[in-house]
């Protein structure tokens, strides 16, 4: 894998876009993704801007105790880092100081927790912010291609690939690296110091700032059960046994896992195809390094262990097409879909109802079986079906039949 001290993050266009036409972006993501060094640089040079700190105990406590007088006393535009340290309060300040002026790009914000989650800041802000999610580093950053895999599907393109890596080395390090920058410095046991003084410090701190201490104590056991999970359909009564805990209590502590950005869960796709379709959500660890340190997985084990393979990889690309929807020029949303024994591992839908298709294999060869299901899609809904990639561990491009291609697993990133 290509390395770089510097990383040129795809989201700086979309934040750049939203500055010149809305009033507040907010640019929100997990602990360590870079959210802080991309926002000075857009604000040393494209979008002049002071900068404030939340970290900062002198500015949070302003913050906290006078919101509007603190809104007030900031020059604009201004940059407020770690906005979720300070509450609630402060966004509606902002609402408030955004209503008298109108001009846009006036506050650039970034938060390690998702605040938005509180209803009455959300309903206040609306119409007025936009939101863009930084997640770790994507793979196609890392290596610095300006490819996105899901305007490939929607414009049924995909990378025509010839000779890539074949068999499970042609991922299993990417994988246990996963896309947080300072992870992607170390390797054994500094990257497993690193990941574990992450955790930490995200369950301590980040959690503390939107929760109570009853529920840090569960967090971590949480954790790793979810990861133990990842890429399954997520069974609160199930874990909730494990755990001794009420599935409602699984329920709102694995949205607390998502609120701070460590957890991510898909929705059920419902065409009303098929009548026993599943509308429970599945589950995924944001990042896949972290994923692999959770299961105790080096890239060995993550090549040879068939329990751990399957779904470290279904996390992994799923993922990364998250990581491509924040700058693709389609607006789709992300989707799993089950009904009886057909299982296809993402749906896209864009805002028009056109869908498209992934599913994930760790096989180098592929079966009629294994797109099987993505035909059944297309063939029920032809003519919204724009494509279906089989991402798998081949050496090239192959078709498949009308809109169905096998994408060797570096189109992620070609």
């Amino acid at each position: 894998m290509a390395m770089s001290a510097n990383f040129a993050r795809h989201s700086r266009k979309p934040i750049l876009e939203a500055l010149a036409d809305t009033r507040v972006v907010y640019v929100m993501g997990a602990r360590q993704v870079g959210k802080s060094t991309l926002t000075e640089e857009i604000a040393a040079t494209e979008h002049l801007a002071d900068v404030l700190s939340l970290d900062n105990r002198a500015a949070r406590d302003a913050a906290s105790s006078d919101p509007e007088g603190f809104v007030a006393g900031v020059s604009r535009p201004v940059l407020l880092d770690e906005v979720q340290r300070a509450g609630p309060d402060l966004l509606l300040a902002i609402k408030g100081a955004v209503d008298a002026d109108q001009t846009p790009g006036q506050f650039l914000l970034t938060g390690s927790a998702n605040v938005l989650t509180n209803r009455k800041v959300q309903d206040a802000l609306t119409g007025r912010i936009e939101i863009i999610t930084l997640w770790p580093l994507s793979q196609s950053e890392i290596e610095g291609s300006a490819g996105n895999i899901v305007d490939s599907l929607f414009s049924a393109a995909p990378p025509q690939i010839r000779d890539a890596p074949v068999g499970r080395g042609a991922f299993v390090d990417r994988i246990a690296a996963g896309g947080y920058p300072e992870a992607l410095k170390r390797n054994g046991s500094r990257r497993a110091n690193w990941f574990e003084n992450y955790l930490k410090t995200t369950l301590d701190r980040d959690l503390r700032d939107i929760s109570d201490a009853q529920k840090l104590r569960e967090m971590p056991r949480l954790l790793k059960l979810l990861a133990g999970r990842a890429a399954s359909l997520l069974n609160s009564s199930e874990v909730g046994k494990r755990l001794q805990l009420e599935h409602k209590t699984v329920r709102s502590y694995t949205t607390l896992l998502e609120t701070v950005f460590l957890v991510k869960t898909l929705p059920a796709w419902r065409p009303s195809i098929g009548a026993r379709e599943s509308t429970t959500r599945k589950v995924y660890i944001v990042d896949s390094g972290l994923l692999a340190h959770l299961l105790g997985a080096d890239p060995k084990r993550l090549g040879e262990d068939e329990r751990v393979t399957g779904m470290a990889l279904e996390n992994f690309v799923a993922m990364e097409v998250m990581k491509h929807l924040e700058w693709a020029s389609t607006d789709a949303s992300l989707f799993h879909y089950r009904t009886g024994n057909d299982e296809i591992d993402l749906v896209l839908e864009d805002r028009s109802g056109a869908i498209a298709c992934l599913e994930v294999k760790a096989a180098a060869t592929v079966r009629e079986r294994d797109w099987r299901p993505m035909a059944k899609i297309r063939d029920a809904r032809s003519e919204d079906f724009r494509a279906g990639f089989l991402i798998h561990a081949g050496a090239q491009t192959v078709p498949l039949g009308d809109r169905l291609w096998a994408v060797p697993i570096s189109a992620l990133w070609t």
